[in-house]
């Protein structure tokens, strides 16, 4: 009896570090539909701040369970800003496996708080949309959208916000390459 309690102990014991890596690799193809994302990316843009330059990264942080978005804009001088414009953001994915979806949460500098549910992917994973399900600082009932399509080391994103009571109208468009 002993023998044989041993045995099997010692066979749990040699498949424990097999069943590891494979619990590893499920959690990271988790992933995959954001990995390409990640990165560091240049490019213009414009909208109703004007024309800009972009500049994002995104990089997976905290042992790989969040991706940490960092952007940083910066508009010409226009008729209606005549010093131009800085705006930088940074913001955080998140799985949550309560609800099997990506959260992104973005912190603006100019106080806006955003929270994004992945709402679908493209069947080829090449187009990502996040629509808001909170706004932090903004009258009641306003909506945000962010689509981002990738091909070829091209990204666009398309920023849309609606008022209330309102459908989507396009606030900002870029496009960025990426450079590493």
């Amino acid at each position: 009896m002993k023998t044989t309690t041993g045995t099997y102990l010692l066979l749990a014991m040699l498949h424990f570090p097999l069943l590891s890596p494979a619990q590893e690799i499920k959690a990271d193809t988790i992933w995959n539909p954001l990995r390409p994302l990640v990165g560091h990316w240049r490019g213009e843009g414009d909208g109703a701040d004007g024309k800009g330059t972009y500049e994002k990264n995104y990089q997976f942080v905290l042992n790989g369970k969040f991706i940490e978005v960092r952007n940083k804009t910066d508009y010409q001088p226009s008729k209606e800003n005549p010093k131009g414009y800085h705006h930088e953001d940074v913001g955080y994915i998140s799985y949550d496996k309560a609800r099997k979806t990506f959260v992104f949460r973005q912190f603006h500098g100019e106080g806006f708080v955003n929270q994004y549910v992945l709402q679908n992917t493209s069947n080829d994973r090449r187009t990502l949309v996040f629509e808001s399900e909170a706004i932090e600082n903004i009258p009641s009932g306003w909506r945000a959208r962010e689509t981002y399509s990738i091909e070829q080391g091209v990204l666009k994103e398309e920023f849309n916000l609606a008022e209330p009571g309102k459908d989507y109208a396009p606030y900002t468009t870029a496009v960025l390459r990426k450079v590493k």
